[in-house]
């Protein structure tokens, strides 16, 4: 969440930020809802200050003295009892609109309003070409029998499949392949739960605004949601610690996620490109604030050199603010080339989320003065497992229909150059 200060104090940057976002977001409402919450605090501590004075004078009075300030204990214990009500109900609006405040944006970050205002900032190889045809990647694995979408409909829901065979085997070794990478660079592997408490979900923002995307567990009993991201509980893992950050603190995990991707009803539906239940590769680092504009370079050139030793072409777009989820002060997306489809596809992100979740979740650190000052976090995606599977189907399809395995990727395969 945003400092409630730069709110208070800089409201037109506010207003710009929310517009550039193209949100739909009274402020004016809200700093008058703010301006009664602040009164409300003012009158209800003066009042209980009076309520607790009269008490401590009651038993000091004259019996006949009793009876007047006991009554004037009464009509207090009544107009305090109203004024915290009254608070009660200001708090919960002035939260309702708080709480959906966005971070404000990164001077770089580019603006406007949809994903066709996206700047593509940098490029990888030429699309991929071909003296054949190219299939698109559900027609190879039909006929290969890699992907079962029917059965996955019929035990469980429309979106979720059976991955089988080789394609098994494939996604093990990019889960090798990019773990090994993201060690080499100093991130900590760490498996995380996948089903976490409403805490850790409002700390990350998923419980703010999407919570028609998210599955909830039990709300009678457990009460717990299945993670959006590994994001989710690796930047949770975090909370209310003071973090020795001489060293940024960086993580990579690998999850299952589940999404209701119900804002994508009839999309996409004969692929796997959405899914309720996919899995992940995540990078999630904690920083001091003067470190994450390079901590965040640093994560989406890793992206890149992962998409760069797989040799498959992409994009490098760099995210519109109206295209921008709250939390992100900037973020980059690579898109991969899908000859199947003849267009690029979003396959990973990468955002430097500046304090708003760590003001959420209560992270600090230390700064040189002995300061707590509340911690940056940055979150990317590795590899979006289906999403990867789907680009390397499409770009490494023989005519034969066989699909050729990444060079990179041929050690962690059995030594297998084609499947």
């Amino acid at each position: 969440m945003l400092d409630i200060k730069i709110i208070r104090n800089n409201p037109d940057l506010v207003k710009d930020n929310i517009k550039k976002r193209n949100l739909d977001l009274d402020l004016d409402m809200f700093l008058k809802i703010d301006a009664e919450k602040l009164d409300l605090l003012v009158k209800v501590d003066e009042l209980r200050a009076t309520k607790n004075k009269v008490s401590k004078e009651i038993p000091t009075l004259w019996k006949d003295e009793k009876p007047a300030k006991i009554a004037e204990m009464k009509k207090l214990w009544e107009e305090l009892k109203a004024l915290e009500e009254k608070q009660k109900e200001v708090e919960k609006k002035w939260k309702e609109i708080y709480y959906k405040i966005p971070n404000l944006l990164d001077e770089t970050a580019a603006v406007w309003d949809t994903d066709e205002d996206n700047i593509v900032v940098d490029t990888f190889l030429e699309p991929t070409k071909f003296d054949f045809e190219p299939k698109a990647h559900y027609e190879i694995w039909e006929k290969k029998w890699w992907i079962d979408t029917e059965k996955g409909s019929e035990v469980s829901w429309a979106r979720f499949w059976y991955l089988k065979g080789d394609l098994v085997l494939l996604q093990f070794a990019l889960i090798n392949y990019a773990m090994s990478k993201l060690v080499a660079k100093w991130f900590n592997p760490i498996l995380p739960p996948v089903l976490v408490r409403e805490k850790a979900m409002f700390g990350t923002w998923f419980l703010t605004d999407q919570t028609d995307w998210l599955y909830r567990v039990n709300p009678d009993d457990d009460d717990l949601h299945l993670v959006w991201t590994s994001e989710v509980p690796v930047t949770s893992y975090h909370s209310d610690e003071v973090l020795d950050l001489e060293k940024p603190q960086m993580y990579v995990a690998y999850s299952s996620c589940f999404r209701k991707e119900a804002w994508s009803a009839w999309k996409d539906m004969k692929w796997i490109l959405r899914g309720h239940q996919f899995d992940k590769i995540e990078m999630v680092t904690f920083c001091k604030p003067e470190e994450s504009q390079k901590m965040h370079d640093f994560m989406i050139g890793i992206e890149e050199d992962v998409w760069k030793w797989l040799k498959i072409p992409y994009q490098k777009l760099n995210v519109c603010s109206g295209d921008l989820w709250n939390p992100a002060m900037k973020k980059y997306d690579i898109e991969a080339w899908m000859p199947g489809q003849n267009k690029y596809r979003e396959v990973t992100s990468c955002s430097n989320i500046w304090e708003f979740q760590s003001r959420r979740l209560a992270i600090k650190y230390k700064d040189e003065e002995n300061n707590l000052k509340y911690v940056h976090t940055l979150n990317g995606t590795v590899i979006a497992m289906s999403r990867c599977m789907i680009a390397i189907i499409e770009n490494y399809q023989t005519a034969e229909g066989n699909v050729k395995i990444p060079e990179v990727l041929v050690p962690f395969m059995g030594w297998k150059t084609e499947i």
